[in-house]
């Protein structure tokens, strides 16, 4: 039996509202990545995730990158 891969779970964080670029200042997702993400699939879920990440560094939310897990 192969085990199925799990759906990569969406960032929103219940706090929804455009910043002046239409990026959500909750999940820092755009319009069309919000609207689309039901329909991607986990590696299209990924690089969202990577942008998201992006662009709360980019923002002063994040001050600092990930660990590697070393995977």
């Amino acid at each position: 039996m192969s085990a199925v891969e799990r759906p990569v779970a969406s960032p929103c964080v219940n706090i929804c509202a455009l910043d002046e670029d239409d990026i959500c200042t909750g999940c820092q997702r755009n319009v069309d990545e919000i609207t689309r993400w039901g329909r991607m699939d986990n590696a299209e879920r990924r690089v969202v995730l990577g942008l998201c990440h992006e662009r709360a560094v980019a923002s002063g939310m994040v001050w600092m990158t990930p660990k590697s897990s070393g995977a």
